[in-house]
């Protein structure tokens, strides 16, 4: 779909969590096509850095400018850096915070000790993959950081509604990622910033291919949608890319399902 004739956000500032594969690297490549620029914070080993490379390197030839940084985004000194970097950077602050964090514990709640899932884990999968959200928004708007008409995006996942084996923390961190952008959405409405979550049909991703038992998912997904094929990061990022613009400034504290109808078919 065209986006001729709507506002414009040619030059604004997409921040990107997770920006490095999956949902986070398409809708960066997406957003910057649109004529954004992107700051991308994404945790990469020596090895999958050239491919970060390439990434950037797709950005700027877009035409955008493009900040990345190899950090956890879920530890404070970490985030506390990236948004002094904004500061210096964006001349008046991010236009759209995407929330793409895809790294928690994948073990049942119930089973022998060293295989059950730790209260440990259990935090650490809810705070990055949903409370961490929240500490990255209130860092931008206390800095003054986040414009007004601004967009929040979280990647969420069925899971949230429905049961998988070994991913409960993962589901209860969906759950409450979908929570957090509805009260966000009500808090920053005076602001005009709206905060959707994001619900993808199944989609072969890195995150995906750590599931156990992930390839009968994909089997499952793919008899089920109506196309007859999973949902492709290119997908989502497609119908982000429209959902930044002025138009839709009124779509706020929803859940939106990307997934060509694969949901609704029982």
């Amino acid at each position: 779909m065209s986006t001729t004739g709507m506002s414009n956000v040619k030059g604004k500032w997409a921040l990107v969590l997770g920006a490095s594969s999956g949902f986070g690297e398409a809708i960066s490549l997406k957003l910057a096509e649109t004529g954004m620029n992107i700051i991308g914070v994404h945790l990469d080993r020596k090895s999958t850095l050239p491919h970060v490379e390439e990434i950037v390197s797709k950005i700027r030839a877009a035409g955008s400018k493009a900040i990345f940084f190899n950090v956890n985004a879920a530890a404070n000194d970490k985030r506390a850096e990236v948004i002094a970097e904004i500061e210096k950077h964006t001349e008046g602050g991010i236009h759209t915070l995407v929330h793409s964090l895809a790294f928690g514990a994948l073990k049942p709640y119930i089973a022998e000790d060293k295989e059950k899932l730790s209260q440990d884990q259990m935090n650490m999968t809810l705070d990055v993959m949903a409370h961490s959200l929240v500490y990255w928004t209130q860092d931008l708007v206390q800095k003054n950081l986040f414009r007004k008409g601004g967009r929040i995006f979280a990647m969420t996942s069925s899971g949230s509604r429905h049961v998988w084996k070994t991913y409960g923390a993962v589901s209860a961190a969906k759950s409450a990622l979908e929570s957090h952008c509805r009260q966000l959405a009500v808090e920053l409405a005076p602001m005009g910033i709206t905060a959707n979550a994001i619900l993808a049909g199944v989609t072969d991703t890195p995150a995906l291919r750590k599931i156990p038992g992930n390839e009968r998912m994909v089997e499952i997904a793919s008899a089920r949608n109506p196309s007859g094929r999973l949902t492709t990061p290119e997908d989502v990022a497609k119908m982000l890319s429209l959902l930044v613009h002025d138009e839709a400034g009124w779509l706020t504290g929803n859940v939106l399902q990307v997934d060509g109808g694969e949901e609704i078919v029982g």
